[in-house]
């Protein structure tokens, strides 16, 4: 594909497994627009759409940590889950938003809980080394920092976000891994949203 390609942003947190399964398969999505991440924070946004998220379900816990089992299985990617889950992400997310991650350095990031199976909170030290920086790097404290992080949370939520992961592509939201083929569908067919069945389905009456 030639010529500009459209601008996407991914919001992410590493709290989330899918958002891990993401980011090693964004590489389908390249070929047609540029993807920028941002990372928030997921209670945030679960907060925001008076939703918890499945680990804190009692039935869908173990339906969806065994589902990612399988699904890094049928992906082929290395999988071990952290300590314990969920847990916070407060300080590894700033950390990210303070060092303007890059794709590098998210990926160690998610690596770091998704593979190598560790809390940040309980290996701060090993955790900055892991992302290239020093082990005495401290846990982000500055303000704007703080304010920033928050800022990209509520923008998410601007955006149409209410998980993680979550793709914006001109103005569209497509939450979690099984979009994806319908994010490559839309690209290819960028008039999708204004067809009457997808107004239509946007527009649908409450029966309760």
């Amino acid at each position: 594909m030639g010529g500009v390609k459209d601008q996407a942003v991914l919001y992410y947190d590493i709290i989330s497994p899918y958002s891990y399964f993401y980011i090693s398969q964004r590489h389908r999505l390249e070929q047609w627009m540029d993807i920028h991440p941002v990372p928030v924070l997921l209670g945030g946004l679960l907060r925001a759409a008076e939703n918890r998220g499945p680990g804190e379900i009692t039935a869908k816990r173990p339906h969806t940590y065994q589902h990612c089992v399988w699904l890094a299985e049928k992906l082929g990617l290395p999988f071990r889950f952290p300590e314990h889950h969920p847990f916070l992400t407060v300080a590894a997310q700033r950390l990210l938003t303070q060092e303007s991650a890059d794709w590098v350095m998210i990926e160690k990031a998610f690596k770091y809980v998704w593979v190598e199976g560790k809390d940040p909170n309980l290996s701060w030290e090993q955790f900055c080394e892991y992302l290239g920086l020093e082990s005495t790097t401290p846990k982000p404290e500055d303000p704007e920092i703080k304010t920033q992080l928050v800022n990209n949370t509520e923008k998410a939520r601007l955006d149409g976000a209410f998980g993680v992961p979550a793709l914006v592509l001109n103005g569209h939201c497509f939450w979690g891994l099984d979009t994806m083929d319908w994010v490559l569908d839309y690209a290819k067919r960028p008039s999708m949203f204004e067809e009457p069945s997808y107004l239509h389905a946007s527009n649908v009456p409450r029966g309760i």
